[in-house]
């Protein structure tokens, strides 16, 4: 980065990426966002139960950083400590060294803020009778209920013990359990077997039933301590094979290596010696930083499942959840006999989840029942495994249409579900392409060709979210059903493109990484640039879920300087510092963090009046390393919906909104004039009045 080192960078240099260099380092942002999430599980505003999903979300979302960035980032490490043995360290190591001390400190202040969580949340949850009993013993309630769940549910899934040993351990799978008693026996527990087991309002961790359980049953004196392995998962797959056949063969065969891989952290609930703590830490070579004492429990993330299964009588009485969402598709998209008609007059938004995924499964129905459409083809990067999309498009090919189906999979943690959709689909007669080479096909995008009397016309669907039905439910997403020829003819030539194994470029209308969207977005950047230097209006507003590219920060650092007002919505890690005298005193950032995710990315640029949708974050692998979509609103009345309505409603966000300081910190917004303004409870709002006084209307 070139951008000129500033005064204020020595009150943030923990924060930074590299030594008075204007850049929070991406994964210190990233755990100040997994901070906000923790802090739902503490805000009054929200429901008991919604409180609890969000304690699980940071457990999980732990999880992932440590199997997947912390991996990145000790890899870096050990690149930049490579050099002369008679040298000193070099200052790029010495950072980064620094750096990862100090993800280890916020880390271990963590853990003791979600002990403090779960203490709260389970005294609440207590007073409305829902036990969550921490390692219960005779006598107590929920002793007897443990040792019937133990015993029906984890027992019979167990092997008998083994003397313990360093091998042992060193098998353990990623994330995967294991008992060591003090007499030396170790039992190795199966992944099968559930983090949180229940029945009726007893709720019970499994590594708490552990503990209290495995003793006895076996015969064997003492409380054991249990221990947990967190492994490099961050590898990647490039899928160069002339024979398509044998790629799931690869995909599977390097997915055994994130279960293998390089250990990064182990955690330990109850007594673990000072000695087989040393041996971890020599075998697995670990810094004492890397040992953590379990957050109250090992299996935080299995608080989904008392989310999920609590009482519902108990739920209803207490008002523990948010309302069931009532999601409705846009009445003239409901008469599916008439649809293609409609798409031929005009654009369609669809604002998930507030408007329901339904929508586009019954676009894909449309389809399916009518004669005139020849070919459906569809991008999938995360589906959920039970899909009515899957069901649909199945029909399709039943019905005699061609089907096509370009799946990625190497789409993280959803490999296998993806392999096997893959098997499903075939069997079903429809024609499944995978990626290819380095990319991966992120992008996306849907088609339909239909063959009418002036001949082939396009229908596309463009999403800035995934073909998932559940995630439609809990995520926020931008999508555009179109019958516009340009954006339908840049859609055939995509699938084309992919289908043979070639990079699509040479778009009329769409932007597509890795050949023009990066390039596009710097030069839109500093056409807003030139533009407040000629003293016209000049404005950026972006929503993405990270940005962490540098050359589009300079950029944005310089659109500031030139006068360019930036308003920025990233929900998670953010390398731009705004606010600084001389390098951001016009950039604004703000985050979000609700009850839905927010998964929708927006650019908008206002003297070039460009406004685009995107499957695209701002960060270098989204640019140069995945297949992605960027895609114009190109209707009057959509372009003014988002830039008049949406926009406004996500920046005045005073509810659930933090903004970014110029010290690199999170504060929450003021209320202006007295007013609560929840974004995401003015979009439920405006869907369910069928988007009455806005230009949807």
């Amino acid at each position: 980065m070139t951008v000129q080192k500033l005064s204020f960078l020595p009150t943030l240099p923990s924060l930074l990426a590299a030594p008075e260099t204007p850049l929070i380092h991406r994964d210190l942002s990233w755990l100040q966002f997994n901070d906000r999430v923790l802090g739902e599980s503490r805000a009054p505003g929200n429901p008991l139960l919604e409180r609890v999903k969000f304690l699980a979300i940071s457990a999980s979302n732990l999880d992932e950083f440590f199997v997947i960035r912390l991996s990145s980032l000790t890899r870096s490490i050990a690149r930049a400590k490579i050099g002369p043995k008679d040298q000193p360290p070099s200052a790029t190591y010495q950072h980064l060294s620094r750096t990862a001390e100090s993800i280890f400190e916020i880390i271990a202040k963590f853990g003791a803020k979600q002990v403090e969580a779960l203490e709260l949340l389970s005294g609440e949850l207590e007073h409305v009778g829902i036990q969550l009993h921490r390692q219960a013993r005779p006598g107590t309630p929920g002793f007897d209920v443990g040792r019937e769940l133990f015993n029906e549910q984890i027992l019979p899934q167990l092997s008998a013990p083994e003397s313990f040993s360093m091998q042992q351990l060193s098998n353990l799978e990623n994330l995967q359990l294991a008992a060591i008693f003090p007499g030396g026996q170790f039992l190795r527990i199966p992944k099968s077997i559930s983090s949180l087991l229940y029945r009726e309002t007893h709720f019970f961790f499994l590594d708490d039933l552990l503990a209290t359980h495995l003793g006895p049953a076996f015969g064997i004196e003492g409380i054991p301590g249990i221990v947990r392995l967190s492994r490099d998962g961050d590898f990647s797959v490039d899928l160069e094979e002339e024979d398509t056949e044998s790629i799931p063969d690869i995909v599977r065969t390097s997915l055994k290596r994130r279960e293998k891989g390089r250990v990064v952290r182990l955690q330990y609930l109850g007594p673990l010696s000072e000695q087989i703590l040393h041996k971890c830490i020599s075998q697995f070579r670990l810094t004492p930083a890397q040992i953590f004492p379990a957050p109250g429990s090992l299996v935080l993330q299995g608080l989904w499942a008392l989310f999920q299964h609590a009482p519902q009588e108990l739920v209803e009485k207490h008002g523990l959840k948010y309302p069931p969402h009532q999601a409705s598709i846009p009445r003239p998209l409901k008469d599916k006999a008439h649809l293609f008609d409609e798409l031929k007059q005009q654009d369609f938004l669809l604002h998930h989840p507030y408007d329901s995924f339904d929508a586009f499964v019954g676009w894909i129905e449309a389809a399916c029942n009518d004669p005139l459409v020849s070919s459906i083809e569809q991008t999938v990067y995360r589906m959920d495994a039970v899909s009515p999309v899957i069901e649909a498009l199945k029909h399709a090919a039943a019905a005699g249409k061609a089907v096509r189906v370009f799946i990625e999979l190497r789409a993280r943690f959803d490999e296998l579900n993806n392999l096997r959709l893959a098997d499903e689909l075939r069997k079903a007669g429809i024609e499944v392409y995978f990626g290819f080479g380095k990319l991966k096909l992120h992008a996306k995008i849907a088609l339909i060709t239909r063959n009418e009397t002036s001949g082939a016309r396009y229908y596309t669907h463009l999403s800035t979210g995934n073909y998932n039905a559940a995630t439609a439910r809990q995520y926020t997403d931008l999508a555009i059903l179109t019958g516009n020829q340009e954006i339908g003819h840049d859609a055939h030539h995509f699938f084309s493109s992919v289908m043979k194994g070639e990079v699509p470029f040479h778009f009329k209308v769409l932007l597509s990484a890795p050949t023009r969207l990066h390039r596009r977005l710097i030069a839109d950047i500093q056409g807003e640039t030139r533009a407040a230097k000629a003293g016209k209006p000049a404005r950026i507003v972006a929503k993405v879920n990270a940005l962490v590219d540098e050359l589009v920060i300079e950029q944005l650092y310089k659109a500031s300087q030139a006068g360019v007002k930036v308003d920025l919505i990233v929900r998670g890690a953010c390398s731009l510092v705004p606010g600084v005298q001389g390098l951001s005193d016009n950039i604004r950032v703000i985050s979000i963090v609700d009850r839905f995710l927010e998964h929708s990315r927006l650019y908008y640029f206002e003297s070039r009046q460009s406004l685009y949708l995107s499957s695209a974050d701002w960060m270098p692998r989204n640019f140069f390393s995945r297949l992605e979509i960027a895609f114009p609103v190109q209707d009057p009345l959509l372009r003014k919906y988002l830039i008049e309505f949406v926009i406004p409603t996500y920046l005045n966000d005073n509810v659930k909104a933090r903004e970014l300081t110029p010290q690199g910190t999170w504060k929450k917004r003021p209320t202006r004039g007295g007013k609560a303004i929840r974004s995401q409870f003015v979009f439920e709002e405006a869907a369910a009045n069928q988007y009455r006084g806005t230009t949807l209307e």
